[in-house]
Order: structure tokens, then C-alpha cells, then sequence
């Protein structure tokens, strides 16, 4: 093959079908909600790409308490730790509705970061992106209310400030996972989440769905 040709060939590889078909290393599959897609402790020998739905990570301490470390969405990679030789899973990821995802096995994810630049660039921006939320969620955790965080959480569930639309329903999480979040107790969510429909922050959508308005930023903003 010519230098032209292989150039050729290199710039056809589109990051999107790579991440929707199947093929050696790939296999896509369903988890209906509640469903364990691995557990901690489990091997870690795959990444997995988030096509549809909502996916929760959670970590379990030796004395059994748990907490929430991050809601996945459409678009979100997880389970990378295997990429840096992570032998065991050291969250769970349960699938909170009824979600699709790719599973890439250790073998195939590492040989297309290698051979192809467009993957592996959108691949590192995407962590970088993550690390920076991360330190933002650090921060919030230190400085802020709880009742803005409680705020920042659902704006962030329903993709605002993400591009594109913005999920302006989302699937109902309870009241337990957000206190876990952002750190607080049931009841004082409960009393921020009434607080917030009261002021048509939010409201309730068929099914207990919770729909978020653009106007719950006042409560970020607001010093």
C-alpha cells in the first residue's frame, strides 16, 4: 500500500461508527434499569461507551456504606481504569433507566487509540473534560450550599450548559442518590426539592419524571 493510499485509508475511520457498530473487540448491549453492568471488585478488562440511557457509579467501603460518584450519560465512556493496568473494578455501574452501551474490550481500545489519532483525540479531550467537572464537583463540595449544589446537580442531569439541547426531563432518581451526590441528608433534599417546585424551578413530568427549567440557575448564580 502507498504512503497516499494508507493516508487515505487512516482519514476514513469515523470515530461515531467505530462506537455504533460491531465488530472484533465490540459488542453492544442492553441493561433495563436496576440492571448491574459490573460490580466492584469484578475483572476490569473493558471500557464501556454509553449509547443510551443513564448509568450510575458507585463505591462500597469495607464498613458497607455507599455513595454515588457520578451519573453517566448518552456519550460518556466508563471503565477506563483497565486502560492503566487496573487489574479489579474499584466502582459498581448500574444502569438507572433502561440504557445501551458498548462494551470494548482492553485488547481493541488500546490498538485504536494507537493506530487512529481522531479516536484517541476525541478519547483524551473527553477525559480532560471529565477531570475538569471532577474538580468543579471538588469545589462545589468545599465552597458552596447545599442547596446549590443540589441545583448544580439537576442542572447537570439535564445537560444544561452541555451542547446541544438540554434533556429538560430526566428519569427519576431519589431523593437517597442526590443526597449522596452532593453530600447531605434525605430530608434536607426533600425540603430544597419542594423549595424549588414551589418556586417552578421544577415540577414533576408523567411517571415522576422531574423537569428542570432554565430558571434553577438562579439559584447557582445567586450569591
Amino acid at each position: 500500500m502507498t504512503r497516499v493510499a494508507a493516508s487515505r485509508k487512516r482519514s476514513d475511520f469515523d470515530p461515531k461508527t467505530f462506537l455504533s457498530t460491531i465488530d472484533g473487540g465490540r459488542k453492544i448491549s442492553t441493561f433495563p434499569k436496576t440492571r448491574t453492568i459490573f460490580a466492584q471488585g469484578d475483572l476490569s478488562d473493558a471500557v464501556f461507551y454509553v449509547q443510551k440511557g443513564k448509568v450510575r457509579l458507585t463505591v462500597v467501603s469495607k464498613t458497607g456504606k455507599e455513595a454515588t460518584i457520578g451519573i453517566l450519560n448518552e456519550g460518556d465512556f466508563f471503565g477506563e481504569g483497565c486502560l492503566a493496568g487496573q487489574p479489579l473494578r474499584l466502582c459498581s455501574a448500574t444502569a438507572i433507566t433502561d440504557c445501551s452501551a458498548m462494551r470494548i474490550d482492553k485488547k481493541s481500545m488500546m490498538e485504536v487509540l494507537h493506530r487512529e489519532h481522531a479516536f484517541s483525540d476525541m478519547f483524551v479531550a473527553y477525559l480532560l473534560t471529565r477531570n475538569i467537572r471532577y474538580e468543579e464537583d471538588l469545589v462545589d463540595q468545599l465552597f458552596n450550599s447545599s442547596e446549590k449544589r443540589l441545583a448544580r446537580m439537576l442542572l447537570l442531569l439535564a445537560h444544561f450548559g452541555k451542547d446541544g439541547k438540554p434533556e429538560l426531563v430526566i428519569p427519576k432518581i431519589s431523593q437517597e442518590v442526590l443526597a449522596e451526590m452532593i453530600g447531605t441528608t434525605r430530608s434536607r433534599v426533600s425540603f430544597f426539592m419542594n423549595r424549588f417546585r414551589k418556586l417552578g424551578f421544577i415540577d414533576y413530568h408523567a411517571g415522576d419524571a422531574l423537569r428542570v427549567h432554565s430558571s434553577l440557575l438562579n439559584i447557582v448564580l445567586h450569591d
